[in-house]
């Protein structure tokens, strides 16, 4: 390898790291920002919320590192323009194209990574996250009651106490209600001091009372609602039970998630969607067969009801049409209200079956959304890596300022034409090629023209080659005058 690709090599790499991991860490934050309220208070261990972040965040790779390499390619070639290191080597004799050779080729071997990680990688922290976010999810809260607060985690209660003391576990002024019966407020207990402590199993609470009141509204007797019993206990020492505290959390079995979409690799996208569209098939058949011989029935019914009920069919064999002015008026009458019965019941199993078959081939363009994205986000990498680093040449700006922008501007760009595109494609108004495909095919040509402009230094972007146009368009606009 020469020297001049390894200091590009070497000028690109740094970059490239930097922007993925604060990429990745931007879009970390914005993770936890969305499902704090899931994880606060749910005592999770620490090793539990790092297996979480780490895979969340191999989730989110296809986003960050397509906006890494549009930043660092970007960041790369504005450096070496801003320092005129560009300028040093077109003056001996070296082309913008020969300079981007060795990060065009790094840039393929990193497409072809990030096919694999979309395959292979991508599928199974998929799975792992989904499983292991739905069991933080149903997690429930870890027992914290504060003062003066009425507390409702307990399934059943609601438990307010007026102080406490965390060292000797030690309450005050304790009032518990009973929702157990969801009667309403009909069983309260009150306590003037306690305590407060977990059993050996950490699964069970309990609370010894002293010096208190149960008070009860009896509705188990006849006519309560009249006579309105009231019940009052005092107790000197009372233990109260409250189970349901879970110490550790429960992990669900992942082969329950394995049949999404998300966690499929291409293989598995094909067989699964082609056994969908063939059941999707066999249904929609098996309901045409069904009303067709349902019809097909309705047609012969005027003969086959003369003749069961014993009445002389009015049809002769060699008669080509049938003759309703020859059947009995009341035949006839029953005749048409079973064949409107019978076309409205036909009509409601379709309109039945219509939304059905509509979420059947809305979970085929999930799969074929699916698999078109393993492959976009390769192309995606390289695209991007055509507009920025012909732009950076053009822009001669490097550094976190100038290109931050730029790349923002024109990742928001691919960004919103593919989450649109993706949307239009689950509702079935684009075909998936065409929506999935749809952001790469309109950069793609950007991409190309601005590599020309950049290997054939044209001022786009030149300040003063602008500053030059408009004084010459003011001049002609003076001249008219």
């Amino acid at each position: 390898m020469k020297r001049l690709d390894l200091f590009i090599i070497k000028s690109y790499l740094g970059p490239l790291v930097l922007t993925f991991f604060i990429s990745l860490f931007i879009l970390v934050m914005q993770f936890l920002w969305k499902y704090v309220d899931d994880l606060v208070g749910k005592g999770l261990e620490w090793y539990v919320i790092a297996e979480l972040l780490f895979y969340a965040s191999s989730t989110f790779v296809p986003l960050a590192l397509p906006l890494a390499i549009l930043l660092s390619s970007l960041m790369t070639f504005g450096n070496l323009g801003e320092q005129y290191e560009l300028v040093a080597m077109k003056a001996s004799g070296i082309s913008l194209r020969r300079i981007m050779k060795p990060l065009v080729v790094l840039s393929v071997i990193i497409s072809l990574a990030a096919f694999l990680f979309s395959n292979n990688i991508l599928p199974i922290a998929n799975l792992k996250f989904g499983a292991l976010l739905y069991d933080v999810r149903q997690q429930k809260l870890t027992l914290n009651i504060k003062e003066g607060v009425f507390y409702n985690g307990l399934e059943g209660f609601t438990i307010r106490i007026n102080d406490k003391n965390d060292e000797t576990n030690t309450i005050r002024d304790v009032m518990i209600y009973n929702h157990a019966d969801r009667q309403g407020n009909i069983k309260l207990t009150t306590a003037r001091h306690g305590k407060m402590e977990i059993a050996p199993d950490k699964s069970t609470l309990l609370f010894h009372l002293y010096e208190g009141f149960n008070y009860e509204d009896v509705t188990n007797r006849t006519g309560y609602q009249n006579t309105r019993p009231f019940q009052k206990i005092k107790f000197g020492e009372q233990t109260r039970r409250f189970s349901g505290l879970e110490a550790a959390m429960n992990r669900t079995d992942e082969e329950l998630f394995r049949n999404n979409y998300q966690m499929m690799n291409l293989q598995q996208l094909t067989s699964y969607r082609d056994s969908l569209e063939a059941e999707l098939i066999l249904k929609e058949q098996s309901l045409l067969k069904s009303i067709n011989e349902r019809f097909v029935n309705y047609a012969h019914y005027d003969t086959l009801a003369a003749d069961t009920a014993g009445i002389k069919p009015v049809m002769a064999a060699s008669d080509t049409m049938y003759q309703p002015e020859k059947v009995d008026k009341n035949i006839r009458k029953a005749a048409l209200d079973f064949a409107l019965q019978s076309a409205r019941s036909a009509k409601t199993n379709l309109e039945f079956s219509i939304p059905d078959f509509e979420k059947r081939r809305e979970r085929i363009r999930k799969h074929d959304i699916e698999w078109h994205r393993k492959f976009t986000l390769s192309i995606a990498c390289l695209i991007l890596f055509f507009i920025g680093a012909p732009l950076g040449a053009i822009i001669r700006k490097g550094g976190l300022g100038m290109p931050v922008v730029v790349s923002i501007l024109f990742f928001v760009i691919y960004h919103i034409i593919s989450i649109t595109g993706e949307k239009y494609a689950r509702a079935g108004v684009l075909e998936p090629y065409i929506a999935m495909w749809l952001a790469s095919a309109i950069l793609l040509p950007v991409g190309i023209f601005l590599t020309y402009k950049a290997t054939t230094d044209s001022p786009l972007l030149d300040a003063e080659a602008w500053n030059k146009i408009m004084r010459n368009l003011l001049f002609f606009v003076k001249q008219k005058q």
